[in-house]
């Protein structure tokens, strides 16, 4: 996939990010090379590094040690994915087989431990104490929302409060502390981490709900995954909860609700088509697609802070793409 327009203001040093990932991927052992280079490979827009490229840049930052905070969140990103590819019996990311399914569990596991001690050797490389409060924090916010997940899984009868609590912890978390402690490193002003902190909130919920969005609505050749993952692991998403909320209250379609019920209790995608109809008949998909919406124009608003640049502007750009992959 070529670079999107965000990516471009920063080409040069998204480069030396990347070349930065390929070096500290190195390892004594040649599982862990290969893995980590198979990782490297299958590329993705990695939009949680570019963030703090972005960040740092609008703030006006001048150093060089947010290349290294930057493979700090990647680095966490990945073991994350490593860890719930194992957790959620998953074959295909991006296109390509996982790492699991190439390699077995035992090995995606301890690779994914690897990355996370490898990126808080960065940080510590960096020095910055308050940015390390805000990255270790945010491990143990990631591994609590996991956890959620999986208690979650086969659930129904979870709300709208207890998803978004979930997703705010396994992926608006990372977000957050992307532009948070780019902020901090920055040196920025009070108001402007608490802005920026915000924004990467915003930004990770709205990146969510496109992402439980599309699990439904979405290609599977664009997407790298298959159409209807989250009904097979049993993920209670919002489309699933707002549509059976919609049929309960309406009272005439108890049959919708006991599709979408067994369907994510068995998780069992047979009849994925039919629930698909109900989603849509109920609005469900576009319910949250506004929700994601909402998201982002919250996000734009905390930009106001920031002084007008190219850095700025793509920020802006970055985050109109996140819902725009609904389209």
């Amino acid at each position: 996939m070529g670079m999107l327009p965000f990516h471009q203001v920063v080409e040069d040093e998204f480069k030396q990010v990347n070349q930065l990932i390929i070096e500290q991927l190195h390892s004594d052992v040649a599982l862990v090379n290969n893995i980590g280079q198979y990782l490297v490979d299958a590329g993705g827009k990695r939009l949680r590094p570019l963030l703090v490229l972005l960040t740092t840049r609008a703030l006006g930052y001048r150093g060089d040690r947010h290349y290294h905070l930057a493979a700090v969140i990647e680095f966490i990103h990945t073991a994350t994915l490593l860890h719930d590819d194992v957790v959620d019996t998953s074959d295909l990311r991006r296109g390509r087989a996982t790492a699991n399914a190439k390699w077995g569990n035992a090995p995606s596991v301890l690779v994914g431990d690897f990355l996370y001690s490898r990126a808080f050797q960065l940080l510590v490389a960096i020095g910055n104490m308050r940015a390390m409060e805000i990255i270790s924090y945010t491990s143990n916010v990631l591994a609590e929302g996991e956890v959620q997940q999986l208690v979650n899984a086969g659930n129904p009868d979870i709300d709208e409060a207890a998803y978004n609590e979930t997703i705010r912890k396994k992926t608006a978390q990372l977000f957050e502390a992307a532009t948070h402690s780019a902020a901090v490193l920055s040196e920025a002003s009070e108001k402007q981490q608490a802005a920026m902190q915000l924004f990467g909130h915003h930004l990770g919920m709205a990146f969510q709900l496109v992402d439980d969005v599309l699990d439904y609505r979405g290609d599977a050749t664009k997407m790298g995954k298959n159409v209807g993952d989250d009904l097979a692991e049993g993920k209670p998403t919002l489309p699933m909860l707002y549509a059976m909320n919609k049929c309960g209250n309406s009272g005439a379609h108890q049959d919708d609700v006991r599709l979408i019920r067994d369907a994510l209790i068995e998780r069992n995608t047979d009849k994925l088509a039919e629930v698909v109809a109900v989603l849509n008949q109920t609005g469900a998909l576009d319910y949250c697609e506004q929700l994601a919406r909402g998201h982002v124009a919250e996000a734009q608003k905390l930009l106001s802070t920031l002084p007008e640049s190219s850095y700025k502007k793509a920020l802006v750009e970055l985050s109109d793409f996140a819902i725009d992959r609904a389209s």
